[in-house]
């Protein structure tokens, strides 16, 4: 116990020293020629913690909302030794995301993120530099390009076209349906088919393995660690005992990636399905030698990491999050319904199944979707970025190298700046508005925008699109007898990703039988 005291202060000594080492490098900064304003505006901290012990890690965009209410929608925080930045409007996020781009586009090299990625060989976190710039290529040619999105088609219709028969039986039954973890089943196995060739929700084993590797890695990721923030301090993750479980987990998610290509691997593997899956697009990849690098089955490993977490829950949670609005907006539920049945009755065959390709017809419902996005962006906080270099920002603040950069999409899609009534749930404000949410309007970012916006965005979308329509078209929905509109739970659990705290489950009326 002595000797961890006496380490600890030793640690805050040397700490103290380096940040006013710090300090005086950000007076030089401030005198030189660039300098418009030092910083933005931002609470007052304390010296080493900085803004720390005012921070919310629990719901950080909400904590980052109320600051930008009272300083504006540019806010400087210092965490720990961290220069931070927050933007909360439509006009700095396209400054950051577009103008400056190339400024804002690295990652901050946080350490759970490093670990889970293999040192950055993946595509979501890695720093902005020539690796990355070929990864991206290989990303948009080869995995989530339009054309390779559209051959797994028909696994994303056979998956919802399964959960709709499941919402059929629970009806028939009398049995309310779990919208929460009927989405997440959903998501789960399409993400699972697509990028690895196997549905692990067909085994209570391999699903339960799958599930805790999921939440465990996910929270890992958003996940505290005082040498992100303190330099020197690593020993207190080691002592904690965070470094251990990063360590845990990383072998854990290692060996279940291992697996899966060894199944891909040997030779007697019979693929079942109508074309490879995403393991196979890279192992082929790997076998042409025709890149600037060799792709090793590491980067493969990084690749599947970015599919499982970003492609599992940010879809489930769009889908809960669309049918919970709905609900809770009966004349926004009839109008939706109505454009999703007439497109059935419109069709010459009896099948009750709306395909992929009929989606484009469907403009209400492209228009809750965008709704939701708005009011519940699946990743509050986008990825966070890191600047290259100094750079000036809003006209008038100096930003240092290597700030961390936090996008609001949360705050940014309530903004009355950019909303009228922006509270409210009104799929309306979309109908003949080109706003969209690909990255190139800056009041609406669920995927982000630049070239570090999300790669998975058309699969993701499509997703949801397919699911919401077979949902509202097949079935009436309602509230358990107990329940009245305004006793929904809107509240959201902690976490990278926005779920619904409360499971939504509601009662499934007159369902139709799934034909595709």
């Amino acid at each position: 116990m002595l000797l961890l005291l006496l380490l600890f202060l030793a640690t805050i000594f040397l700490l103290f020293f380096l940040s006013s080492k710090s300090s005086n490098t950000s007076n030089e900064f401030e005198k030189s020629p660039l300098k418009l304003v030092s910083h933005p505006p931002g609470p007052k901290g304390l010296p080493i913690i900085g803004n720390f012990h005012q921070f919310d890690p629990i719901k950080t965009h909400l904590y980052f909302f109320q600051l930008s209410k009272e300083y504006g929608p540019l806010i400087y925080l210092k965490l720990g030794f961290v220069p931070t930045i927050v933007v909360s409007s439509a006009k700095l996020a396209k400054e950051v995301l577009k103008i400056q781009d190339h400024v804002f586009c690295s990652r901050p090299s946080f350490v759970g993120q490093r670990k889970l990625s293999y040192n950055g060989l993946d595509l979501t976190f890695a720093p902005y530099n020539e690796y990355w710039r070929e990864m991206r290529k290989i990303s948009v040619t080869h995995l989530f390009s339009s054309k390779r999105v559209q051959t797994f088609s028909w696994i994303r219709e056979e998956e919802v076209c399964r959960i709709v028969r499941v919402i059929s039986s629970l009806s028939s039954e009398s049995k309310l349906a779990n919208l929460s973890e009927l989405a997440t089943t959903l998501t789960n196995s399409i993400i699972c088919r697509i990028g690895f060739g196997k549905n692990h929700n067909d085994d209570h084993q391999s699903r339960s393995r799958f599930q805790s590797l999921l939440h465990q890695s996910q929270a890992l990721l958003s996940g505290f660690f005082f040498s992100d923030y303190f330099p020197y301090m690593g020993w207190v993750d080691k002592v904690s005992g965070a470094s251990r479980k990063l360590e845990r987990v990383f072998w854990e998610l290692d060996e279940f990636y291992q697996e899966l290509i060894d199944q891909h691997l040997n030779s007697s593997r019979k693929y079942l399905g109508k074309q490879g899956d995403i393991i196979d697009v890279l192992l082929q990849l790997r076998e042409e030698h025709n890149m600037p690098f060799d792709l090793t089955l590491d980067h493969i490993k990084a690749v599947l990491m970015n599919i499982l977490l970003a492609g599992t829950d940010t879809s489930a949670a769009a889908i809960v999050w669309a049918m919970t609005e709905l609900i809770r907006n009966p004349n926004s539920m009839k109008k939706v319904q109505e454009e999703v049945r007439n497109l059935v009755k419109g069709q010459q065959s009896s099948t009750t199944f709306i395909q992929e390709e009929q989606l484009q017809h469907l403009e209400y419902l492209k228009a809750v979707i965008k709704e939701t996005y708005r009011l519940h962006p699946p990743g509050p906080l986008l990825v966070p970025r890191q600047t290259l270099e100094r750079c000036s920002l809003g006209g008038q603040y100096q930003i240092e190298s290597k700030t961390l950069v936090y996008i609001n999409a949360w705050a940014i899609g309530r903004d009355p700046d950019s909303w009228n009534d922006p509270e409210t749930f009104h799929p309306e404000r979309f109908l003949g508005n080109p706003i969209d949410y690909k990255g190139q309007d800056f009041e609406l970012l669920p995927f982000g925008a630049g070239r570090r916006g999300c790669p998975g965005l058309l699969l993701g979308a499509t997703t949801v699109e397919l699911a919401l329509a077979n949902l509202l078209c097949n079935f009436d929905w309602e509230l358990p007898a107990f329940m009245k509109r305004e006793d929904i739970d809107m509240d959201s659990l902690p976490g990278v990703t926005t779920h619904k705290k409360e499971a939504l489950c509601l009662i499934a009326r007159g369902s139709l039988p799934c034909k595709m």
